[in-house]
């Protein structure tokens, strides 16, 4: 019990570890899927970020959007060393204003999708300077006179809160040989698939130990789910893997989720599954009554089709004896007082309908004569009766004949009922009262609110459980044995 005990410690530590090693797994493809979406936030808040990821994405800065930051940097370099209004202050905002306006017709954002980005530049510039064209509006920020004007810090603080922050984020990416752009996640993420790659194969060698009949394949896919560590695209249906390791490591409960599926599954498929099982039911009986299958029910003398018996037992008969029996020997004796009683009563009411009777009256004792009498004849009759009964149930001769009875009448009402116009009324009848049934009964079943019934399958399966039918059957045995 304690190397048991020890060894599903070991392995539920094992498989929380696991699972800790997928989970950092599942974290590093979720960075790395919304890394491009993200790294502009990255890039202004968390450059380190941008600094370590950018060369694993094939980023680099974009040499245009980047060269024009640097002429910035120079100009505001210049106007610290030599003011505002030099000739070499007036040659750098020349070349800035070349530089937007190359900027504008060349849109070096379009390259990764930030043609949006230019446009927010372009729109913010307008504003500032209040005119029409984006290229008019470089031109006159990117002046001694507007610069002057409008105050050299306010101005440039506006560019480099407003315009600078969004020039900083473009970037150029680089294209690999096969045409996508380079991607080399598959660096980091290849120790992890090489280990869950081993464990899969080593569970699966386990798996096929344990189990000699069972296929290395099929011992794969005892597994399945840990394939998806192994696929180089999709890399976010490992959530589905890391997931189902977390539940088995109880460190996260999938209950609630799985139940809630289950349930949904059966609510949405139980209506129709059972609205076709059950016509289909139907169907079948009708066809089998159009067939004219049903007279296989009938007693015939000979058998003119071939019927499958498995037991050579008529069952038809088998269950009218142990009902015979049954009545003859447990229902009859027990409900024996309530029938002397009916008959009493009915004894009783005939005598007073005598005539005579309420002459007599008039002699005392009489009526307690008279009960003592119905009581007595009552009693004799019904054991009279029931005796009869035994006797000829238990007598070979009148058993034999009540059989021929039996077999005589079940022969003369098959042989009726299978006259071609009363085995065809029937037959019609039969099958209108099951279209009936599919009309009225079976519709009814769309109206039916599943998710209640599931609710209430739930509250009988969370219902205290009984004491077993075999334990109640020999407790009824011991005290039987023991009276």
């Amino acid at each position: 019990m304690t190397n048991v005990k020890t060894l599903t410690k070991r392995n539920i530590w094992f498989e929380r570890l696991m699972a800790i090693i997928a989970s950092v797994n599942l974290g590093l493809v979720l960075f790395d899927l919304s890394y491009i979406p993200w790294r502009d936030f990255y890039k202004r808040n968390l450059p380190i970020i941008t600094q370590i990821y950018d060369p694993l994405k094939g980023i680099e800065s974009h040499r245009d959007t980047e060269n024009y930051l640097d002429t910035v940097d120079e100009l505001i370099e210049q106007v610290s060393q030599t003011g505002l209004q030099s000739p070499q202050v007036e040659k750098k905002l020349e070349e800035l204003s070349r530089l937007s306006s190359e900027m504008i017709d060349s849109n070096p954002f379009e390259a990764v999708n930030k043609s949006g980005t230019l446009e927010k530049i372009k729109n913010r510039m307008r504003d500032r300077v209040a005119v029409k064209s984006s290229k008019e509006a470089f031109s006159t920020f990117w002046s001694q006179a507007y610069l002057s004007k409008g105050g050299w810090k306010q101005e440039i603080d506006f560019f480099n809160n407003q315009i600078r922050r969004l020039i900083i984020v473009n970037y150029y990416r680089n294209i690999g040989e096969n045409g996508e752009f380079i991607d080399d996640f598959w660096r980091i993420d290849l120790p992890f698939v090489i280990l869950f790659g081993v464990e899969l194969l080593a569970r699966s060698f386990y798996i096929k130990r344990q189990y000699p009949s069972l296929s290395f394949f099929n011992a794969i896919f005892t597994h399945w789910y840990d394939l998806f560590f192994l696929l180089p695209f999709w890399r976010w249906l490992r959530i589905i893997p890391v997931s189902i390791r977390l539940d088995h490591a109880r460190m996260l409960s999938l209950n609630p989720i799985r139940q809630q599926i289950h349930r949904g599954v059966v609510a949405n498929f139980a209506e129709e599954l059972t609205e076709i099982v059950v016509i289909r039911v139907i169907n079948q009986i009708q066809g089998s009554i159009q067939r004219g299958e049903l007279r296989r029910w009938l007693p015939q003398k000979e058998q003119t089709h071939s019927y499958i018996d498995i037991n050579n037992i008529n069952e038809v008969e088998a269950i009218g004896a142990i009902l015979v029996k049954t009545i003859l020997y447990q229902v009859l004796p027990k409900i024996q007082p309530e029938i002397i009683a009916i008959l009493r009563h009915n004894i009783e009411s005939t005598i007073k309908e005598v005539p005579i009777y309420h002459n007599l009256q008039i002699l005392p004792g009489l009526d307690a004569m008279q009960t003592q009498l119905s009581e007595q004849l009552a009693t004799q009759i019904t054991t009279n009766l029931y005796n009869a009964v035994v006797s000829a149930a238990e007598d070979p001769v009148g058993a034999k004949l009540s059989s021929q009875l039996v077999q005589s009448f079940s022969e003369a009402l098959g042989t009726e009922i299978q006259k071609k116009q009363v085995f065809s009324e029937i037959q019609n009848l039969v099958i209108d009262f099951l279209e009936e049934v599919k009309l009225n009964y079976v519709q009814r079943l769309s109206k039916e609110d599943m998710w209640k019934i599931i609710e209430q399958t739930k509250q009988l399966r969370t219902q205290p459980s009984v004491q077993p039918l075999e334990d109640k059957s020999s407790t009824m045995l011991v005290r039987r044995e023991g009276n």
